[in-house]
């Protein structure tokens, strides 16, 4: 197979894995991620079909979903990938992009580096700010039953990962634990510029927010 061939396949294939997904973590926040990925490359020397490999399987099988078990997406992409006979290089390569893309809580050391991955966790990381960012903020809370907003429960900035993953906070909370953090985590010149609006988007969202949750005009 050509490697247009390999791509095509593995969008058929995610499409298919993510019919019946969370409206937040479907195929349309995969196709998001991979067109933002691709137009971060176009400034970064980048392997382009590590990169469109690695966006379209990021969240396979996101461990939210998974009762918290990482093993499972980089399980399923490796198998995935030995079927359609990609090189075994390519693979390791994606399947560590796969392991490392996460936030876990933003206080965990990256041990595994590449610009790939530093594109493709900027093109996943900015889908998690600004319009769709928030939007996608308050479907995850809705369909874990969580509160919009309470007074009485602080954001928490000093979680531990496994904290992070077992968090019950109310969505408010999740753009301080998290969204309004990423902008200074952006790993590349294109993705900080692209951070910016998306930033202040929150920014200003918030801002309307407490002023409609006091009844001011």
């Amino acid at each position: 197979m050509t490697s247009e061939e390999i791509i095509n396949t593995t969008i058929d294939f995610v499409k298919e894995q993510l019919k019946d997904a969370e409206g937040g973590h479907d195929w349309f926040h995969i196709e998001r991620v991979y067109n933002n990925a691709l137009l971060i490359s176009e400034n970064e020397k980048v392997d382009t079909f590590v990169v469109s490999l690695g966006a379209l399987l990021h969240d396979i099988a996101d461990s939210k979903f998974y009762n918290g078990d990482e093993t499972v997406g980089p399980k399923i992409a490796h198998e995935f990938l030995l079927k359609l006979n990609v090189d075994s290089t390519i693979i390791n390569h994606v399947i560590n992009i796969i392991k490392h893309i996460s936030f876990k809580g933003g206080n965990e050391v990256q041990t595994f580096h590449s610009i790939e991955l530093d594109v493709i966790q900027d093109a996943d990381r900015l889908d998690a700010i600004g319009a769709i960012g928030t939007a996608r903020c308050f479907n995850y809370g809705g369909f874990k039953n969580r509160p919009l907003y309470d007074p009485n429960i602080k954001p928490n900035l000093c979680m531990s990962k496994e904290e992070y993953k077992g968090s019950t906070a109310p969505s408010i909370n999740h753009f301080y634990e998290k969204l309004l953090l990423l902008k200074d985590k952006m790993n590349t010149k294109t993705g900080t510029e692209m951070a910016l609006k998306r930033h202040a988007f929150m920014e200003s969202y918030l801002k309307q927010f407490y002023s409609e949750w006091i009844g001011k005009l």
